[in-house]
């Protein structure tokens, strides 16, 4: 079932837990997700970056995604993550899908809201709803292990509350992306999150903060970002880890020759078990 990424923060607000956003880049990963969501009877949010295109072309993954995102037996959100350029936002749009991330947060603040304001007004043709952002997570949205210079968050990068409720005023926009302390990619150092500031921010903004970066941050420190207002938490690396770990484990067991079949198979299905895990924890199941 194919719904917008209001609709689903909405619901994910009155259950007071977050939703999953799982990006992907295969098609097993694809099936990870949604498996796992329907096992769980949970919404999920299925997502693409563009950093991603280097595995596959938004134009060969996207419609697979909407296709089977429509035929899921839970909500299902088609987010384009960490879209910064408007062109394709409209790639994505004209695909289907019906959530789209604007990311000006390397820009000046003026540009970022005219930018968004026009990402806002281009969703809304499609009837799509619109994430953006501001302060800075840091790195790419797979892993950067071994990047110098990145082990702490930087206070003066957070987000600052009433900056946010300014820029949620004057670009209408559905979900706000927020720095409070997580890094994308895997943490060289454990992560120091503020929760008050999550707080803040929502009670300022009124609508529901995005968490990037997730991978890697506590059951008990997701709890309570979800406590303090955090509803969509994005989730990559450890995911696609789980995969590749898995894999490596088989291989080192198996005798005779690999077969890629099987290899996909092992990576989907490890995927999967450690995506179930994260939804329990932002589901509170």
């Amino acid at each position: 079932m194919l719904f917008d990424l209001q609709q689903i923060l909405e619901l994910a607000d009155a259950k007071k837990i977050a939703v999953g956003a799982f990006n992907v880049n295969t098609l097993q990963g694809v099936q990870a997700v949604l498996e796992a969501a329907e096992e769980l009877k949970q919404p999920v949010i299925l997502q693409f970056a563009p950093v991603h295109g280097a595995f596959i072309d938004l134009d060969i993954l996207g419609p697979i995604m909407v296709d089977l995102a429509e035929k899921a037996q839970v909500p299902v959100c088609v987010h384009l993550d960490h879209g910064e350029e408007l062109s394709i936002l409209h790639q994505a749009l004209e695909i289907g899908f019906t959530s789209v991330m604007y990311d000006g947060s390397m820009l000046p603040y003026e540009e970022n809201v005219a930018y968004t304001r026009l990402a806002v007004d281009m969703a809304a043709e499609y009837g799509a709803s619109v994430e953006a952002e501001i302060g800075a997570m840091g790195r790419e949205e797979f892993s950067s292990l071994g990047e110098s210079g990145e082990a702490e968050a930087l206070s003066s990068t957070y987000t600052d509350p009433d900056q946010a409720e300014e820029f949620v005023d004057e670009t209408g926009v559905d979900a706000l992306a927020c720095s409070f302390g997580t890094v994308h990619g895997l943490y060289l150092t454990e992560p120091c999150l503020d929760f008050e500031r999550i707080k803040e921010i929502r009670d300022k903004i009124g609508i529901p903060i995005v968490m990037h970066g997730g991978s890697g941050v506590s059951d008990e420190d997701f709890r309570k970002c979800i406590e303090n207002g955090v509803r969509k938490i994005n989730y990559y690396t450890y995911m696609a880890k789980a995969g590749g770990e898995y894999v490596k484990e088989m291989l080192s067991k198996s005798e005779g020759p690999a077969f890629f079949h099987d290899i996909s198979v092992w990576g989907k299905e490890a995927m999967k078990e450690d995506i179930k895990k994260a939804i329990k924890v932002f589901s509170n199941l």
